[in-house]
């Protein structure tokens, strides 16, 4: 009668349940997760008391939000920008609240705004514009450090320019080929060669010397190299104002911080330590200002753009994530037990004396206490019941314990497995002083298999693992004073450090305990007759073994993502100036420069290359007394032009002349699309005078051997100040 009773209330709760309980529930059981969650809503706002429809409008709403994130987050791997937008509209509308709104918001229109940016780098790269390249790639790392697009285009960009570049790039006139003969030359005339050639500004601190004099030969550099040269030996520095401008003040402290630009930047780590990168970037780039939060795991730092840039290059090759290796560890202890018991136990005592009889006049038992031996009449034999017994028993047993746990492990850290009991201990402590009190406290004593390894992870994904492995058991029970309980226990151990492949199983094996005991009872004497004995005695043969094995398999779940080699290695600048511009100049190179689309050596290459033989002849227009003259060839062609600069040479004299020279004609060889200037110092005789430069015997030559005119373009004329 109970049962049905219990049948027909559940029945009518049933009935009586809300109509839209049991169609989300059918929605939810065909993963409908947001429908479920209108239905609940709809019905929790005619009925917001039903405890039913509250906590069931709870869970639909949990799924709905963990099924919608989940999408979302596998559209924006896909980049799907738009479907995952509307996702995210979804989840707002079923979650208002939800905490992962807001992060999924950004990093939806941060993806958009990376994937445009990815493009634009990756077509700046395209087109040589490396340091475009560059600055795309660190801007989208800086906001999404693991983002593989830009990890890739970092390490191309990286790949594609020699290390002596990768401090710092200028713009294209930078990269000019020039030819410089200076000796003993004014400092600011090298400029103004250097200006006239290239039309670069050149803009002088107050503090630069003005009778500096420098010496320099450089051929088949670019400008940007002769001027990191010129700038280095005269202990000057350099700051770019724009593309075509750079101001040239002394390289000295109070210099230095009246004129270079400091950027501030943060950095957040992902896996290295704050700490240790504040010791490396301190050490290594010598930064100015740095800060450090743990709490966020962030690094602020604040010094010149150079010094930045090595920073933030630095942390790329150490805010790597650590290896983790899967440990799959099975240790089994083997025991074996035989016990054999063979022979007669006869009785240990025999009594005589007076018994003891009951009603009936049988003897039950012995007289306890005195008696009087005048009663030996009544005196009786008696032994145990019965008398003998035959012991015949062999037992024998097998047992297997297997634990087979898989742990996962960070690199160089401990991992403990502990399978068995903890023992209570007591113990009592007596005070006498005063009233005598007993306190008693419990302590816990491990036993079982106690596991301990530390694994590391190498980088050709081989692991060194230091294992510690203990097994014991109790082997019996002690009682000390004052009633407290103690065990003595028996172990095994061994410790040793082995190195594995990934995936390769290593046995250890060889803990075995192994107990061969024998035992015996029976008459004194007869019990130890030789075969006979065990007709006057039980003889049992003990014999116990185990043997604990361990098996342990590393898989190596993810080993240290080495960056390429291009990135580890960086130029650094000067110990005086980390991360400044290198002064190394780059070998010297053969180039070609055919018309577009024309392949070098193909018929017509020279041809239209020769078109374009063109030479840019620029003379310093006037010049004081005894002083010197500038003459800037530019070659604006892909072909190389010879020839030789005519002058007077009563009048003229060059600063310094190579040894094939004849008085009056300076040989000059100018690479493609470079220049070169030859500086001509002014004699006593050319005062008050007005002197022609001219450039003779021209040819341009190309690759092929070929060989055209060339047109000079500018004219020679300057004119020489009388002495004052």
């Amino acid at each position: 009668m109970k049962q049905l009773l219990l049948l027909f209330s559940a029945a009518l709760l049933t009935a009586c349940a809300n109509p839209a309980l049991r169609q989300a529930e059918e929605l939810g059981r065909t993963n409908q997760w947001p429908a479920a969650l209108r239905v609940l809503d709809d019905a929790v706002a005619k009925d917001p008391t039903d405890p039913q429809l509250r906590a069931a409008q709870v869970r639909a709403r949990e799924q709905a939000s963990a099924r919608l994130i989940l999408q979302i987050e596998a559209l924006r791997g896909a980049g799907r920008w738009d479907e995952a937008q509307a996702l995210l509209s979804q989840l707002a509308l079923a979650d208002s609240k939800h905490p992962r709104l807001a992060a999924l918001t950004v990093d939806i229109d941060r993806g958009r705004r990376h994937e445009t940016l990815l493009a634009d780098g990756r077509t700046a790269l395209k087109a040589g514009r490396i340091e475009r390249a560059e600055a795309v790639a660190r801007e989208i790392l800086a906001e999404a450090p693991q983002h593989p697009g830009a990890r890739l285009l970092a390490s191309q960009v990286a790949q594609s320019r020699p290390l002596q570049d990768a401090a710092g790039e200028l713009g294209p006139n930078f990269q000019k080929p020039v030819t410089l003969e200076f000796r003993d030359a004014p400092l600011r005339q090298v400029f103004e060669a250097l200006s006239r050639s290239s039309g670069i500004n050149f803009v002088f601190d107050k503090d630069v010397r003005a009778d500096a004099r420098v010496t320099v030969f450089l051929r088949g550099v670019t400008l940007d190299e002769a001027m990191r040269v010129i700038l280095g030996t005269q202990q000057l520095d350099r700051k770019l104002l724009n593309e075509s401008s750079v101001l040239v003040f002394p390289n000295t402290a109070a210099k230095q911080r009246e004129h270079q630009e400091l950027i501030t930047r943060t950095l957040y780590l992902t896996n290295a330590d704050v700490k240790q990168v504040q010791a490396m970037v301190r050490t290594i780039a010598k930064v100015r200002d740095v800060h450090i939060d743990e709490r966020l795991n962030l690094l602020i730092v604040r010094d010149t753009p150079e010094v930045v840039r090595l920073i933030e290059k630095l942390i790329a090759s150490v805010d790597l994530p650590e290896p983790e290796v899967m440990l799959e560890v099975e240790v089994m202890e083997i025991a074996t037990d035989q016990v054999d018991a063979l022979g007669l136990q006869w009785p240990e005592t025999v009594n005589y004396g007076l018994p003891t009889l009951d009603s009936f006049g049988n003897a039950v038992g012995q007289v306890s206490g005195q008696v009087f031996f005048g009663e030996h009449r009544g005196f009786r034999a008696s032994i145990a019941n019965p008398a003998v017994v035959a012991t015949l028993r062999a037992s024998g047993g097998n047992s297997n314990t297997l634990a087979n746990p898989k742990i996962r492990v960070r690199n160089r850290d401990k991992a403990k497995v502990h399978i068995g009991q903890r023992l209570p201990i007591f113990t009592t402590t007596t005070n006498f002083t005063g009233s005598t009190s007993v306190a008693a406290s419990v302590s816990y004593q491990d036993i079982g298999l106690k596991l301990d390894v530390e694994p590391t992870v190498q980088l050709d994904n081989d692991v060194v693992i230091k294992i510690g492995l203990e097994v014991s058991n109790v082997i019996r029970q002690a009682t000390g004073p004052g009633g407290t309980t103690a065990y003595e226990i028996g172990t095994r151990n061994t410790s040793t450090v082995l190195r594995l492949a990934d995936g390769e199983t290593q046995v250890l094996a060889g803990l075995i305990n192994d107990e061969d005991r024998k035992s015996g009872s029976g008459i004194p004497g007869l019990s130890r007759i030789p075969v006979l004995g065990r007709l006057f005695g039980t003889q049992t043969d003990t014999r116990n073994k185990t043997e604990v094995v361990l098996l342990i398999t590393p898989r190596v779940v993810r080993n240290l993502a080495v960056p390429d080699a291009s990135l580890t290695r960086l130029a650094s600048g000067t110990d005086a100036s980390p991360g400044a511009f290198s002064s190394l100049i780059r070998r010297g190179a053969s180039v070609g420069v055919g018309l577009a689309g024309v392949p070098a050596g193909a018929p017509g290459a020279a041809q239209d290359a020769s078109a374009q033989a063109i030479l840019k002849l620029d003379v310093t227009p006037q010049i004081p007394a005894n002083g010197t003259v500038s003459v800037v060839m530019k070659n604006e062609s892909g072909l190389t032009i010879r020839g030789e600069l005519e002058y007077d040479a009563t009048r003229l004299a060059p600063a310094q002349a190579p040894q094939a020279a004849v008085q009056g004609r300076y040989p000059v060889e100018i690479p493609p699309r470079g220049s070169q200037v030859v500086m001509l110092r002014a004699l006593p005789a050319a005062a008050g005078q007005v002197l022609n430069v001219a450039v003779g015997g021209l040819l341009a030559s190309g690759a092929g051997g070929e060989s055209v005119p060339v047109r000079i373009d500018g004219a020679g004329m300057l004119t020489v100040e009388a002495n004052k």
